[in-house]
């Protein structure tokens, strides 16, 4: 009977641990608020189409796009997608983007203020994903990219 009980309070611990964490359905509604959030705010006036390519990422994406050394600013790429893109770490082949022109939106000062925060929202939807070493280091260089704006 002790040994069933005991168990039983492991199994309960477990489900309560597991329950208890972020699940992906509470990362798509974080995602889907910061971009409600900020939809409208960035310029897209001379946007760019992309097709996603097996093996894409938005980090790869935005080098390609915006330059070497650029690849943190995929947020941008994300917000502009937000109706195709959700979870940026689950974009698949096929996708059509909507690539923001860059250089647009760090020169209008409101478009880079909202920038700065939008990516200040994102870093801390990684940091609530999880402690794997991505989310954590993704989290600071979009902290570090905010406050570099």
């Amino acid at each position: 009977m002790k040994k069933a009980i005991g168990m039983l309070s492991v199994l309960l611990l477990v489900f309560l641990m597991v329950s208890c964490g972020t699940t992906q359905a509470d990362i798509d509604n974080e995602f889907r608020g910061v971009y409600d959030k900020y939809q409208g705010d960035i310029i897209l006036d001379g946007a760019q189409t992309y097709t996603v390519a097996q093996g894409d990422t938005l980090s790869k994406i935005a080098n390609h796009r915006y330059g070497a050394g650029h690849g943190y600013f995929f947020p941008l790429i994300m917000l502009a997608s937000s109706n195709v893109v959700l979870d940026p770490d689950l974009i698949e082949p096929g996708m059509q983007l909507t690539i923001p022109d860059l250089q647009a939106n760090l020169d209008n000062p409101t478009a880079r203020g909202k920038i700065k925060l939008f990516l200040l929202d994102i870093a801390g939807i990684y940091e609530r994903k999880g402690d794997d070493p991505r989310s954590v280091r993704l989290k600071e260089e979009l902290t570090k990219l905010s406050e570099s704006l």
